[in-house]
């Protein structure tokens, strides 16, 4: 029976919609905006990115500050190294993939425990015309490191990235996306996560006109472990989008996604779509994923859709959540029974609510600085509208297992 139960379940389909993987752009036809994975994206902002039509050239500098013990190469778009972890899963990435003309290329040695962070700086000078890149990141076994992505200036650029960690090792990834408000930026990150190895890739998604990033992450050994955490805080007329992909393809590996945003003002929006796929040979798998959004005023619209598909019975646990909604009341009554006004404990709520992930940060001056964009979000807050409501749970509770 046991024989019988394995057979049937290494033959069960998997039902994704967005698992197509091709290196060929003509495989990813022009988007329009019905497809699943398109249906919340503004197509008509993204100035052709998505299209067939040659683009003008835009400007767009990329810069390796590396710690000790840490190399970064430039290398030209045929080099044999690119595509080690990475192969693009829509038209964007495709484009970018086949247009970039030079990327960069960070190495860990093999047990190289970095004491410092390595800071890839991209800059954008104008956003009249198009730039494409390429990073690959790869972690030797039994390195550690830490790397942060730093992204600011005005642009319209599309790109990938890809991480290696191999077995033992140790990655922790920061994506900082603090743009001028006219930039627009669509990238993929793939990260490969070796046997016993761990990946953290923080998302912090604060400038921009339109953001989309999609990171997603696959492990090539069992005992893999993988966080996934977002900040993100969309002003008036801002997109800021963010698909998660987990692949779980190997016995024994976890997975934890927590993401959190904050919105304010008209047009607002923000989206999260978490995917997570436990595949029939991924017995034993631990993976839980949440996602939390606070509207603060009229307006803004915060889109939210976790999805779990499980094609084996034997799983450790298995979850998600979502919520979106206004401060919750009984938090700004407990400050404002103690003397607090009204405006103050809101900001007090705010502040606490992005504060848990913000010291998983392991550089002290990027938390630092995100605390202080934050704050200054928060000095832009108009006065609240209308009375605040506790948030509603948007999907299911935990299938199995706990979010601990």
């Amino acid at each position: 029976m046991a024989g019988l139960q394995g057979a049937v379940e290494s033959a069960a389909p998997v039902s994704r919609l967005h698992e197509h993987h091709s290196a060929d752009l003509a495989d990813f036809p022009v988007p329009t905006g019905r497809e699943e994975e398109w249906r919340f994206t503004p197509l008509r902002r993204l100035r052709g990115l998505h299209g067939d039509q040659p683009l003008e050239a835009g400007k767009v500098t990329v810069e390796a500050d590396t710690a000790p013990g840490v190399s970064a190469e430039r290398l030209a778009r045929g080099d044999t190294r690119y595509g080690t972890a990475f192969m693009p899963a829509d038209r964007v990435s495709a484009r970018a993939y086949a247009s970039f003309d030079e990327g960069t290329v960070i190495t860990v040695p093999p047990d190289t425990d970095v004491s410092g962070p390595t800071v890839l700086s991209v800059r954008g000078e104008d956003a009249g015309g198009a730039a494409f890149g390429h990073t690959l990141i790869e972690v030797g076994r039994h390195a550690r490191a830490v790397v942060v992505l730093d992204h600011a200036g005005s642009a319209t650029y599309a790109d990938n990235v890809e991480f290696v960690v191999g077995d033992g090792a140790s990655l922790s990834v920061v994506s900082v996306q603090d743009w001028a408000a006219d930039a627009v930026h669509l990238s993929q990150h793939q990260a490969r996560v070796g046997r016993d190895a761990t990946f953290q890739h923080t998302v912090v998604s604060l400038g921009g006109g339109v953001v989309r990033l999609a990171p997603s992450v696959s492990y090539s050994g069992p005992g893999g472990a993988a966080e996934l955490l977002g900040l993100y805080f969309a002003d008036p007329g801002q997109h800021l989008e963010h698909r998660l992909f987990v692949d779980h393809n190997q016995p024994h590996c976890r997975s934890r996604v927590d993401y959190k945003g904050a919105l304010q003002g008209d047009s607002a929006h923000s989206v999260w779509i978490g995917d997570v796929l436990i595949r029939p040979e991924a017995v034993a798998t631990d993976t839980y994923e949440r996602n939390r959004n606070l509207l603060l005023t009229e307006g803004a619209r915060a889109d939210s859709v976790p999805n779990l598909e499980i094609l084996t019975g034997e799983v450790v646990g298995a979850g998600h959540a979502s919520t979106s909604g206004r401060l919750e009341d009984q938090h700004l009554f407990y400050l404002m029974a103690r003397g607090i006004p009204l405006d103050e404990a809101r900001r007090l709520v705010i502040r606490g609510f992005f504060g848990q992930l913000i010291a998983k940060i392991e550089v002290p001056e990027l938390r630092e600085r995100i605390t202080t964009a934050i704050e200054n979000e928060l000095a832009r807050l108009p006065g609240l509208q209308g009375s605040p409501a506790q948030s509603r749970p948007a999907q299911s509770p935990p299938a199995q297992g706990s979010p601990a």
